[in-house]
């Protein structure tokens, strides 16, 4: 397969489940491997990275809800029900335990497949994804939010230009300023107590990778390590010199997870 076949999308087109309609698209041949990406992000942000997982799986990225080209008709936002409707999509394209990589709210996503949904993903990849929130993680969103569903939109505009304009162009055909609306209601999510317990994690008995920049402001590395300590059969790799990102290491090491985790023959 040429590098022009594997970048191009072999399908693009949406799927009914969980009461939204989810877009994705299809890269490559093989076994499944499902990308999720983070919040306010949709499926472009694993274009630099489809060629090397599209050499070795069938790449699915999905946009989640109230993202991209998904719709989200409920206009709320939560890690378990991003799982449900993850789980649902699962079921509607007809996979048997799929790879997931989540990065993020996708990583957020992924684990709590891993604890309610044990039997659904072959392996799974969490990368920059919490399961507490530290003082680092609390205060990386103060200027950002002054509370619960209300943005510093001006804080934003000026600090975060950049943003602003990746979010108008990715969130294409919305509102210019969608992603007004988007952070409201994320941060909801973002600022509700997750609640995990020890036992949880234990839920997760799938191989696991966690991954973690070690300049994440999000995530100290203490509580990726204790993360790791507590869910059975993972592994553990931290970046050197990486913050809250998905960088090619990453794809690299997430690559070579799940082929040393492919079903036998």
């Amino acid at each position: 397969m040429t590098q022009t076949d594997i970048t191009a999308p072999q399908k693009g087109d949406y799927v009914r489940a969980n009461d939204l309609n989810i877009y994705y698209e299809m890269y490559g041949v093989g076994e499944p491997l499902i990308l999720l990406h983070g919040g306010t992000l949709t499926s472009r942000m694993w274009e630099p990275h489809i060629p090397a997982f599209a050499q070795h799986f069938q790449v699915i990225a999905l946009d989640s809800r109230g993202h991209g080209k998904t719709d989200n008709p409920t206009q709320e936002f939560s890690y378990r029900a991003m799982a449900d409707d993850l789980a649902a999509f699962i079921q509607a394209l007809g996979l048997i335990r799929p790879f997931i990589c989540g990065f993020s709210n996708g990583g957020e996503i992924a684990l709590q497949i891993g604890m309610r949904y044990p039997d659904l993903a072959g392996a799974l990849v969490i990368s920059g994804a919490w399961y507490r929130f530290s003082e680092s993680y609390l205060n990386n969103w103060k200027d950002w939010f002054e509370g619960p569903g209300v943005v510093n939109v001006e804080y934003i505009k000026r600090e975060n230009p950049e943003f602003v304009s990746m979010w108008g162009e990715w969130h294409a055909p919305r509102s210019a300023d969608y992603w007004q609306t988007l952070l409201s209601q994320l941060s909801m999510e973002w600022l509700a107590p997750l609640g995990y317990t020890a036992q949880d994690l234990s839920k997760v008995v799938v191989p696991t990778l966690i991954l973690v920049g070690d300049r994440d402001p999000l995530i100290p590395v203490e509580e990726a390590v204790e993360m790791y300590r507590l869910i059975g059969q993972a592994e553990l790799a931290i970046g050197p010199n990486i913050n809250h990102a998905f960088p090619e290491l990453f794809t690299q090491l997430a690559v070579d997870f799940f082929l040393r985790h492919r079903p036998s023959p």
